[in-house]
C-alpha cells in the first residue's frame, strides 16, 4: 500500500476548505471557541502522518508523532501571543504569535525527552495557558457576516495548508511533525473573529487551547503503539483515544457558554 504525492494533495483540497467551512458555521452557530475546539483535533497533522507512515514506514510515524507532540506546545505560545496582543489588530497580533510559534518550534527540536514524559509537559502546558489567556469581555453581537466570508476562509486555509506541508516530508520525521501543528486553521478562525473585536478571538483561543488535549492524546497513543500495533491499528487506537478525549473537554467548551 503506497499513497501517491497527488493522494496526500487531493486530501488537502478536499479536507482543508470542508474542515474550516464546518468549524466556521459551527462558531457561528454555537460560539467562536467550539470553532476552536473543533480544529484542536488532529485532522491536518494526523492525515499528513498517516501519508508518511504508508510513504516510509511505522518508525518515521512513530517520530513524527513526537515532534506533533512538541508542537503542541508551540500552538500554546501562539495562543498566549495573540491572546495578549489582541488590542493590537489582528495583524500584529497573528504576526507576532506566528514568530513566537517559529521560535518555540524550533527550540523544542533540541528536546530529548521520552513521548510519556513530553505529553504530561503538554497538558500541563495546556492547562497553564488557559490559566493564563486574558478574558476579553464580549461587546455587542457582531455583524452579519458578509457573503465572500466563508469562501475566503476557505480559499485562505487550503493555499496556507498545501504551502506549509509541500515541503514537510524532506525535512525529517520531527520538523515535519512540528511544521504540521501550526494552527493554519485556527489562525485563519481566530483572524476573521478578530473582526468582530477582541472578545471573540479569545473564544477561538480559549477553544483551542481546550482541543489541544485531544490532539495531545492522539500522538502520545500513537508514538506508543503504531511499531507494535502497525499503522492501520496504531491510528485506530490513537483516533479513539483523541475522540474520547475530546468529549470530555467539551464541558469545559459548553459550561462558560451557559454561564
Amino acid at each position: 500500500m503506497s499513497a501517491t504525492p497527488a493522494d496526500t494533495l487531493v486530501l488537502k483540497l478536499v479536507l482543508t476548505p470542508m474542515l474550516i467551512a464546518g468549524a466556521s458555521l459551527a462558531g457561528r452557530r454555537w460560539g467562536q471557541s467550539v470553532g476552536g475546539w473543533l480544529v484542536g483535533l488532529p485532522l491536518t497533522s494526523g492525515p499528513v502522518a498517516f501519508f508518511l507512515a504508508i510513504e516510509h514506514g511505522a518508525g518515521f510515524a512513530a517520530a513524527v508523532a513526537v515532534g506533533s507532540l512538541a508542537g503542541a506546545i508551540a500552538e500554546a505560545a501562539f495562543c498566549l501571543a495573540y491572546g495578549w496582543l489582541t488590542a493590537r489588530g489582528w495583524v500584529a497580533a497573528l504576526a507576532a504569535a506566528s514568530v513566537v510559534f517559529a521560535i518555540v518550534a524550533l527550540g523544542l527540536q533540541r528536546l530529548a525527552w521520552s513521548p510519556p514524559i513530553l505529553a504530561a509537559s503538554v497538558f500541563v502546558i495546556l492547562v497553564i495557558a488557559l490559566g493564563l489567556l486574558p478574558r476579553r469581555a464580549s461587546g455587542a453581537a457582531p455583524p452579519s457576516p458578509p457573503r465572500w466570508d466563508l469562501p475566503a476562509r476557505m480559499l485562505i486555509t487550503t493555499v496556507l495548508v498545501v504551502g506549509l506541508t509541500a515541503l514537510a516530508p524532506t525535512l525529517g520525521p520531527r520538523l515535519s511533525g512540528l511544521l504540521a501543528t501550526f494552527p493554519v486553521y485556527a489562525a485563519i478562525l481566530t483572524a476573521f473573529a478578530h473582526r468582530a473585536g477582541p472578545a471573540p478571538a479569545v473564544q477561538v483561543l480559549r477553544g483551542l487551547l481546550l482541543g489541544l488535549f485531544s490532539f495531545g492524546a492522539f500522538f502520545l497513543v500513537l508514538g506508543g503503539s503504531i511499531e507494535r500495533l502497525g499503522i492501520a491499528a496504531g491510528f485506530g487506537v490513537a483516533t479513539a483515544a483523541a475522540l474520547a478525549v475530546q468529549m470530555g473537554s467539551l464541558v469545559f467548551v459548553v459550561r462558560p457558554r451557559a454561564a
